[in-house]
């Protein structure tokens, strides 16, 4: 009966058609996309349209501050799970830049350096937010506005470091981090480490800054930059959170990525390799606004940014923390955060600046004659120092006074040139022009010198020869004629006349 029941089309049908939907629902996310599409969706939803001020039921955290006498003796409980101040999506404007001087009045219990702990109890998480910098004065107020009331309802212990990047070489923002996490555990053991570019500002404070003890965590979701959307599933800019074991088992951030781009999706990898996986709040809770801003001089788009990405998987356990180094020129404890002045170095793959040369020296060649074995440099630039005249380099019939272009002896090896540097004066460049001139001379003399030795030789040889039968002639007709006589045989004396 089973095998009837398999055997019919209609079943085969329906089973490829439960296989299909299978896959599409897990493609889609699995029950999270289903109850979405349902209507019942598990992530919290936020009203955006209706935001509220950043500074409210900020008064009532600051409110119940015990004087210091008591709070010394008294043991503070410990703060709870959830803050019951926070407020949800936060109204975030841009029209006005605030002073620094009133960002701090608004936020009186923040102490030098930026550090901030909840007055009326313990807090439970401790974090540090490193922020890398470099002329952004304007973007870093409007940060420090909105993100010190942000934490303080998060009750939170906090601390803000600016990690300024001294001189004016190639920006590089995650060796800034590696320093910023160096620096900032020096101050103290803090669970947690909040990575947070200068020109993004949180928008609900129900995106806690606190680390996920299990895995490292991307915080700014979604950005208006990209329409309050994930650009892509691996992306993990702008803004991150590890706790330190988290950030020394994937070796920190790479350090040879300087300019705009590419080390984000590295980090992405390391994530990966170090046998983790990125967490990230419910996009509804991870909304960020960025501050509007051009390009900035010195950090341009990175063009070696692929070609360092290919190597991250050969390169991760050797390019970070462990291979770190950098100047601290200043560490100064400012109201509303620590600000660390380093000398990262620059960039080595930079394009070293051209050096203004001289003019192209003649190449340098050497020159063989076989009938001679005076050196030929010595007296070219002696004889280039007497000529003066333009007509004499260009090989012009020279006048009564100038007797024309000096012919170079012939040599067996020349000296080297000394190169003109480059503020050679007018004088040595003209010197070049007439030692040219006098070596291209020398090669057509030594090539017309060359051929009169060998018609030379070839007329001694045939002199030689002729020479030499005329002696053997003289000689016979010099002889006596006795001795010619005795020289012939019996049989010719006797025939000869009496």
């Amino acid at each position: 009966m089973m095998r009837r029941v398999l055997e019919r089309p209609c079943t085969l049908a329906m089973l490829i058609g439960f296989q299909f939907a299978f896959m599409v629902y897990f493609s889609f996310g699995g029950l999270r996309s289903l109850t979405f599409i349902f209507g019942h969706s598990i992530e919290p939803s936020f009203d955006y349209s209706r935001t509220h001020d950043v500074y409210s039921n900020l008064s009532l955290v600051n409110s119940m501050v015990l004087p210091t006498s008591t709070a010394e003796d008294i043991l503070l409980p410990r703060c709870p799970e959830r803050s019951p101040y926070l407020v949800g999506p936060i109204t975030v404007t841009f029209s006005q830049t605030p002073s620094l001087k009133k960002v701090q009045d608004k936020n009186p219990l923040v102490i030098k350096g930026g550090e901030y702990k909840p007055p009326n109890c313990e807090a439970r998480h401790r974090t540090a937010v490193i922020i890398p910098h470099r002329n952004r004065e304007t973007h870093l107020r409007h940060l420090l506005y909105y993100l010190h009331p942000f934490l303080q309802r998060q009750q939170l212990h906090y601390r803000i470091y600016i990690i300024h990047q001294a001189g004016n070489s190639t920006f590089n923002r995650a060796k800034l981090l590696n320093v910023g996490v160096k620096e900032a555990l020096r101050d103290e053991d803090w669970d947690c480490l909040f990575l947070h570019d200068v020109d993004l500002i949180p928008e609900n404070d129900f995106n806690l800054y606190v680390c996920d003890p299990w895995s490292p965590k991307h915080a700014s979701v979604a950005m208006n930059k990209f329409s309050y959307n994930l650009p892509y599933p691996m992306y993990f800019g702008g803004v991150s959170a590890l706790t330190p074991d988290q950030y020394m088992k994937m070796n920190g951030f790479p350090n040879e990525y300087w300019g705009w781009g590419g080390e984000d999706d590295d980090i992405a990898t390391r994530v990966r390799l170090a046998g983790m996986k990125i967490t990230r709040p419910s996009v509804a809770v991870g909304h960020y606004k960025m501050v509007k801003h051009k390009g900035d001089h010195g950090n341009e788009e990175n063009p070696h940014r692929f070609d360092l990405l290919i190597r991250t998987q050969r390169m991760w356990k050797t390019d970070g923390m462990n291979s770190l180094n950098y100047k601290l020129l200043a560490r100064e404890l400012e109201h509303l955060y620590t600000n660390v002045t380093v000398d990262i170095g620059v960039d080595p793959r930079a394009k070293k600046p051209l050096r203004n040369r001289g003019p192209t020296p003649p190449p340098i060649r050497r020159y063989v004659n076989k009938t001679s074995s005076t050196s030929v440099d010595s007296q070219i630039r002696n004889q280039a120092d007497k000529l003066t005249n333009v007509s004499e380099i260009n090989g012009v019939e020279p006048s009564a006074e100038n007797k024309g272009p000096v012919v170079a002896p012939e040599s067996t090896t020349t000296e080297k040139l000394s190169l003109p540097i480059a503020s050679a004066p007018p004088r040595e460049r003209v010197e070049d022009k007439q030692i040219r001139v006098i070596r291209s001379t020398e090669d057509n003399n030594n090539k017309a010198q060359v051929k009169e030795v060998q018609a030379d030789v070839a007329r001694r040889g045939r002199a030689q020869r002729s020479s030499k039968l005329e002696r053997q002639v003289d000689s016979f007709r010099a002889k006596p004629q006795d001795d010619v006589g005795k020289s012939l045989p019996q049989s010719d004396l006797s025939r000869a006349p009496v």
